[in-house]
């Protein structure tokens, strides 16, 4: 027997009548649901895998650039300058304190671009000799 949309109507469980005329059929709910796992692969591709093939091309180009003399950081947190470009792959990386290894370009992280020359950590003899003429200046 079928039934119009205009006579769709049941009785819910306090007797009153719910109208089924403008229940989606079946092709709207797959089309909406379609619809929705749509939009959420295309925000997942928008906010997670654009963002990470753009790092990912950087990061390609500046170990393709890499040359003797650049300043960089391993990924062990190592910094030194590269003395030597052995093949498209290793690299001779300086430390300092005649210190040298060597590193896969893969494993560089970035270039350092911080002045090195950095102050040691309990190195207060400058602030104490300010300090001192300051007080000299006042007597």
């Amino acid at each position: 027997m079928l039934i119009s949309k205009a006579f769709a109507a049941i009785e819910d469980s306090s007797g009153e009548l719910v109208d089924l005329a403008n229940a989606p059929t079946a092709t709207e709910a797959i089309i909406g649901n379609v619809g929705l796992v749509v939009v959420l692969v295309v925000l997942f591709y928008v906010l997670l895998i654009m963002p990470q093939q753009r790092r990912f091309k950087e990061h390609s180009s500046m170990l393709s650039d890499l040359k003797k003399g650049d300043r960089v950081i391993t990924g062990g947190g190592l910094i030194g300058k590269i003395e030597k470009v052995i093949d498209d792959k290793e690299v001779l990386i300086d430390l300092g304190g005649d210190v040298k290894v060597t590193a896969l370009r893969s494993m560089i992280q970035g270039k350092s671009e911080a002045n090195t020359k950095t102050k040691k950590a309990n190195d207060d003899s400058k602030k104490i000799a300010k300090k001192d003429t300051k007080k000299d200046k006042k007597a």
